[in-house]
């Protein structure tokens, strides 16, 4: 499996925002210059991300956009799927997908591609922004500690 430009994005982008989260609404150009993402891109992954209700955008003078809820209560999941078309690692493990493959009952590798989007799922709904965040200062500690 492999995660879409836009799902790396979208994850990067709304862990600068609760990074920055205490400096009130936070503006879309900042986060694209921060990240290193086109404006344009961006406001379009923000859109989806405030569709999923992950973000919010706060208008007027100051605004920007801010979190829709505590980082501790938002998963790398959720913005992956908000993103994404899927996190399956193949079609015929996609329930939304619509008909699959003629060949499950008799396919013998299946299981394992069931059992392998399972484990995806569960792996990045398990990690929250909060934790994102704390790996990320830790990452920024190292670096600036590091001697060359």
């Amino acid at each position: 499996m492999r995660l879409s430009t836009a799902g790396r994005y979208a994850l990067r982008a709304i862990v600068d925002l609760a990074l920055h989260t205490d400096e009130g609404p936070i503006q879309c150009t900042d986060v694209a210059e921060r990240q290193e993402i086109s404006d344009q891109y961006l406001s379009q992954l923000f859109l989806k991300l405030k569709r999923a209700n992950l973000i919010k955008s706060v208008r007027g003078p100051g605004g920007g956009y801010v979190l829709a809820r505590d980082a501790t209560q938002i998963s790398a999941g959720e913005v992956l799927q908000a993103v994404e078309e899927t996190l399956d690692p193949v079609f015929c493990v996609d329930e939304g997908r619509g008909p699959s493959c003629d060949r499950i009952d008799g396919c013998p590798t299946h299981w394992l591609w069931a059992r392998l989007g399972e484990a995806i799922h569960q792996a990045l709904d398990s990690v929250t922004l909060v934790e994102l965040c704390q790996h990320s200062r830790n990452l920024t500690d190292h670096q600036n500690n590091t001697v060359v």
